[in-house]
């Protein structure tokens, strides 16, 4: 049994891959003190949670509950040491695509995570941690991630006027702290980028590692870094240009290599 456990649910943008990236890169270092699951632990997991921010229908809540115990189920032994569970998917899609205006759905998400982690483990503590961002810097960020992995046309002005409350994010975890009775912590990517570890160090720091281990933590570099200007703009352009979806998705994909280099 986990002594304790850190539910890391996002928010998408606010240097979550950065955030999984450092774990990773230390997994060995704390491999005493705490256990991982990321993304690819829970494949299955994420298609419900994605789902369900879409349909918030019983069936597919249903569907998140039974996969979430199933991967606790899948666990192995780990007394004394913490669980971190982090991917930005467990409180669903990216908002601001069709109709999904915000994160409306992850506080029922994290309410079942919270419930079924008790019940499996019920002498663990349990903590939520997410990561946020300044509302200006969120919108510009989420509406490029759209323009690059979807065939989003709409200007930025029009996505900021449609999507504007997705990137209250603040107002999103006091709403969670309000309705999950656990400790729910929050730092905004601004606040924590320039820190050693980068944007994982307040999720480290719920760890309690020791000082010996500290030390022997590295960062990871950035990872999904923004593209520059002038690519994010040929990738606009690509998605009003092209209505084939083959025939847009190649061109994407030769922005992006010409983008990369050799």
């Amino acid at each position: 049994m986990p002594r304790r456990i850190i539910i890391h649910a996002g928010f998408h943008k606010t240097g979550t891959s950065t955030i999984q990236a450092t774990l990773r890169e230390n997994r060995v270092a704390m491999k005493r003190q705490v256990a991982l699951r990321l993304r690819w632990h829970m494949k299955e997991l994420v298609a419900a949670t994605r789902g369900y921010s879409t349909w918030r229908d019983p069936l597919t809540l249903i569907k998140v509950q039974h996969r979430f115990i199933r991967m606790l189920e899948g666990l192995p032994g780990m007394p004394r040491r913490t669980l971190i569970i982090s991917c930005e998917e467990l409180v669903g899609h990216l908002p601001g695509r069709g109709d999904l205006m915000d994160y409306g759905a992850a506080p029922e998400l994290l309410y079942a995570f919270w419930e079924l982690a008790q019940e499996r483990f019920p002498s663990a503590e349990i903590l939520i941690y997410l990561s946020t961002r300044a509302p200006t810097s969120w919108l510009s960020s989420a509406y490029w991630e759209h323009v690059k992995a979807s065939n989003m046309t709409m200007d930025f002005d029009a996505f900021v006027a449609k999507y504007h409350r997705a990137a209250q994010l603040d107002d999103m975890v006091a709403e969670v702290a309000s309705r999950v009775p656990v400790p729910v912590h929050h730092c905004a990517l601004e606040d924590c980028q320039n820190r050693s570890l980068g944007p994982a160090e307040p999720l480290l720091d719920l760890c309690d590692l020791p000082i010996d281990v500290q030390v022997e933590l590295v960062p990871a570099h950035p990872a999904n870094a923004r593209l520059g200007e002038d690519v994010l703009q040929a990738l606009l352009e690509a998605n009003r240009a092209y209505k084939d979806a083959d025939k847009r998705k190649a061109a994407k994909r030769a922005i992006l290599a010409e983008a990369e280099g050799p």
